[in-house]
């Protein structure tokens, strides 16, 4: 499965792509459009990336993870074009001998994600208008860019964890 696309995503073709018997944990999440932000009720949302950076990015943040983090496994696919409410826009599939570092990993994949990839999020709100919500700017996507904020940090315990909605 690409890694950017516009089509429905699945994470049966992630699970099926990282199958290793190796590990004992599966993570999936999957993030879906909900029907507010910020007080606003919201009617649908479209999702746009440069794709070939964000491809890329994506691809990196995926070794990232499992350098990081020392688990076997990392997918990360994100939808583009216009979702409705309750459709998932990114899945995120990690497999790892133990549950604890999945988990972590997944956390951090979704939050560095949100950090790092070029993919703008414009919602559309009930009351007919639409509003960018922040987002990456793509002089922070090349590489090595965000390598000097992360270097001598060896462990993922002492990496900051950043909770979005």
């Amino acid at each position: 499965m690409e890694r950017i696309t516009d089509q429905v995503l699945d994470a049966e073709i992630l699970k099926r792509e990282t199958e290793n018997p190796a590990c004992g944990a599966l993570i999936v999440f999957e993030g879906t459009v909900r029907d507010h932000h910020r007080g606003r009720q919201v009617q649908r949302m479209e999702y746009t990336a440069y794709k070939p950076l964000a491809e890329r990015v994506l691809q990196e943040l995926e070794e990232e993870t499992k350098r990081r983090f020392k688990v076997a496994e990392c997918r990360i696919t994100h939808r583009v074009g216009e979702l409705a409410i309750g459709e998932a826009s990114v899945v995120i599939v990690v497999r790892s001998a133990h549950r604890g570092d999945g988990f972590d990993a997944a956390e951090w994949a979704i939050d560095t994600l949100k950090q790092r990839v070029p993919i703008w999020k414009n919602d559309f709100y009930t009351d007919g208008t639409r509003a960018y919500q922040d987002g990456v700017p793509l002089s922070a996507c090349s590489s090595g860019e965000h390598d000097s904020a992360q270097r001598g940090q060896e462990s993922h315990a002492e990496q900051p964890m950043r909770k979005q909605d």
